[in-house]
């Protein structure tokens, strides 16, 4: 029996998301000046006030009040009517040195040797059902917030977007696992206010299902365009107006949109958050390591679709061990649990390898914020940064790296595919 499922994605505008994107913005100011950088740093923001605290070892000095109020100003939070803007907003820092019972367990002698910042399991997922092997339901709701963000920065085809705004789509599937349409849609915007409150929300509805909607689509591949049909129930702002938005409408923490960060609900999710850590938190950097492996297994064809887990003592070098689960859908005879002891052998999965391997050391973490850790495209971009004394730095930093297929021919050797 045909059976549906939904995920949701949030906008870079959405409280939790600034709180996220203002942490991993000083996640990256510490690593371009000292890559060697411990960082943890979490934020709150609510109505007029960002709070920043958390733990820090580091060479190098930063204005975090700059920082925050130059994020807030990027993601479009620029006029006093929001009740929440980078120009005005108090910005609260209680940032302090990182513990020295945590720091003796991560640092030794050889890099080599560096133990987890912190037990825990970490989860990878990847599916061959969209290009970028993320679960359909997920990408297409990032998919339509991005779009949004661009519709509000253009100003043009839709003139009274603010920034904080929320999707949601749900699929129906076969029996076999295939997506067969979409059912559902939902998206709430913030909106600047109307005269009249019937008449907003008309125009708003008329705009996401014939302005967005259509240029969503014009961009994705023929098979997931056809799943889109006259039928789909569209829910555009359905509690009615929404002009108080933001941190204004809705306190916001770093850390709160796990699953909007990871896979949409699909596979599974250990429960530590990513935004505001450093790569020797395994929360992070584990996490993107299984996802990088996870994705190269299906690119190889090891499986239709695979879940991978690892787990951490804290100040342990080793893993505890790594889980695989195809699902079923494993394309030859091998059982999980083989498929496991070989991909331990491929992967070295101690967090300075993993830092290592995936150029974790880098200011690469501002990126990750909004619309999803994973299921993004690797590039090299070109960043500057200045601290307090007027010192810049220009970089060339690798993003995602953990998205790229680079392991596919060991993969498909190891596997003799």
């Amino acid at each position: 029996m045909a059976y549906l499922f939904t995920s949701e994605s949030v906008s870079e505008g959405h409280p939790d998301k600034v709180a996220d994107q203002i942490s991993d913005a000083l996640i990256d100011n510490f690593l371009a000046f000292d890559t060697e950088s411990k960082v943890a740093c979490e934020t709150l923001v609510t109505t007029g006030q960002v709070i920043l605290a958390g733990e820090v070892k580091s060479t190098t000095y930063l204005d975090v009040q700059k920082i925050a109020r130059d994020t807030i100003n990027k993601i479009g939070y620029t006029k006093g009517e929001y009740m929440f803007d980078g120009n005005s907003c108090g910005v609260l820092s209680a940032i302090h040195e990182q513990s020295e019972d945590i720091s003796q367990g991560v640092d030794r002698g050889s890099k080599e040797q560096q133990g987890a910042g912190d037990q825990g399991m970490m989860f990878g997922y990847a599916s061959n059902e969209t290009e970028n092997f993320m679960p359909l339901a997920l990408d297409l709701s990032h998919r339509i917030l991005k779009v949004l963000a661009e519709l509000r920065r253009e100003n043009k085809d839709i003139t009274y977007l603010r920034p904080d705004s929320k999707s949601q789509v749900t699929i129906e599937y076969s029996d076999a696992n295939v997506p067969q349409r979409i059912d559902a849609i939902v998206v709430s915007t913030q909106h600047d206010d109307f005269d009249e409150d019937d008449a907003m929300l008309s125009k708003i509805r008329k705009d996401i299902v014939d302005i967005l909607i259509p240029r969503v689509v014009a961009d994705l591949p023929e098979a997931i365009q056809a799943l889109f049909n006259d039928d789909i129930k569209y829910h555009i702002n359905p509690t009615g107006k929404f002009v108080i938005g933001g941190p204004h409408g809705d306190t916001g923490l770093t850390g709160r949109k796990i699953i909007v960060d990871t896979y949409g609900g699909k596979g599974a999710h250990g429960g530590g958050a990513f935004s505001g850590k450093d790569p020797s938190k395994v929360d992070r950097s584990a996490a993107y390591a299984t996802r990088h492996i996870a994705k190269n297994l299906v690119a190889a064809g090891v499986a239709d679709e695979v879940l991978v887990q690892v787990s951490y003592a804290i100040g342990v070098v080793e893993p505890m061990g790594i889980f695989i689960d195809t699902y079923g859908t494993c394309a030859f005879n091998m059982t999980d649990g083989e498929i496991a002891k070989i991909v331990s052998q491929l992967f070295d999965m101690r967090p300075f390898a993993i830092e290592d391997r995936l150029k974790l050391r880098a200011p690469i973490y501002s990126e990750t914020a909004a619309y999803g850790h994973m299921g993004r495209t690797p590039e090299t971009v070109t960043k500057t940064f200045t601290q307090p004394n007027g010192e810049t730095i220009t970089l060339d930093v690798e993003l995602f790296t953990w998205e790229k297929l680079d392991y596919v021919d060991k993969v498909k050797s190891a596997f003799g595919l």
